[in-house]
């Protein structure tokens, strides 16, 4: 099973605000997911994510979507991410 982190659409129409799960990869967008790292709220410019979760993911091998990535590393969490792959 190949668990991607991505993002899946919630709030009204044009008024849209996202969640940030780890999910399969074969399950559709809006689909069951395993696990909610966080919440994206692009009209706020708002993101809330939950480090510990969110790397717990990274190091089971996770693979973040683009977008998920980009929200990852302006919150720091890739940066801690790749220290602590290398071991510092």
């Amino acid at each position: 099973m190949a668990v991607k982190l991505r993002l899946t659409r919630m709030g009204a129409k044009k008024r849209p605000s996202y969640r940030i799960v780890a999910s399969d990869s074969r399950v559709k967008r809006d689909g069951k997911y395993l696990e909610l790292v966080g919440t994206y709220d692009p009209i706020a410019k708002e993101t809330k994510i939950n480090e510990e979760i969110a790397l717990k993911w990274l190091e089971l091998g996770a693979q973040p979507s683009d977008t998920v990535k980009n929200l990852f590393s302006k919150a720091g969490i890739m940066k801690k991410y790749s220290d602590k792959k290398q071991g510092k």
